[in-house]
């Protein structure tokens, strides 16, 4: 249990969406990072691939050996939740990650965790927003907004 004094440090996290991420040896590697919008030449669309590089921060305080459970919804732009693969498919990416304090760890120093989360051939059936929306420990650390337009890719 996390004493009172120590409530206001939360587990924060940053957030990019990609065409794919990659985590090794502790770093992150982003291919075609930080846009928000998908273009889709028709409707139903699959698109190939979306990555979303998440790197968590870990309060000192809250490096406590104990799991964090992490869990990815998407929603549309009325608040439905949607399968994240195929139709009918699951409803949220869930998992969980362990965060110590390392030898020469100095007091009061956070702790960095990166994760990658790679979607293949996830369907949207209309054009709208959407937002990926991240939770650790069942509170919200990140939304991450997009849209999907029918239309050409501008400059091809």
């Amino acid at each position: 249990m996390v004493p009172e004094r120590l409530l206001a440090e939360q587990v924060t996290a940053e957030a990019l969406l990609a065409d794919s991420v990659v985590v090794a040896e502790h770093k992150m590697y982003v291919q075609g990072g930080a846009w928000n919008t998908i273009f889709a030449q028709a409707l139903p669309a699959r698109h190939p691939r979306i990555g979303i590089g998440l790197v968590v921060r870990v309060p000192y305080a809250l490096a406590d050996n104990l799991a964090k459970r992490f869990e990815l919804t998407l929603e549309d732009e009325d608040g439905n939740q949607l399968p994240i693969g195929d139709p009918g498919g699951q409803a949220a990416i869930e998992g969980s990650f362990t965060v110590g304090r390392p030898p020469g760890i100095q007091p009061g120093d956070e702790q960095l965790v990166a994760l990658a989360i790679n979607l293949d051939g996830l369907s949207f059936e209309r054009a709208g927003a959407y937002v990926f929306k991240i939770r650790i420990d069942e509170r919200e650390v990140k939304a991450l907004p997009f849209r999907v337009r029918v239309s050409q890719r501008p400059g091809s």
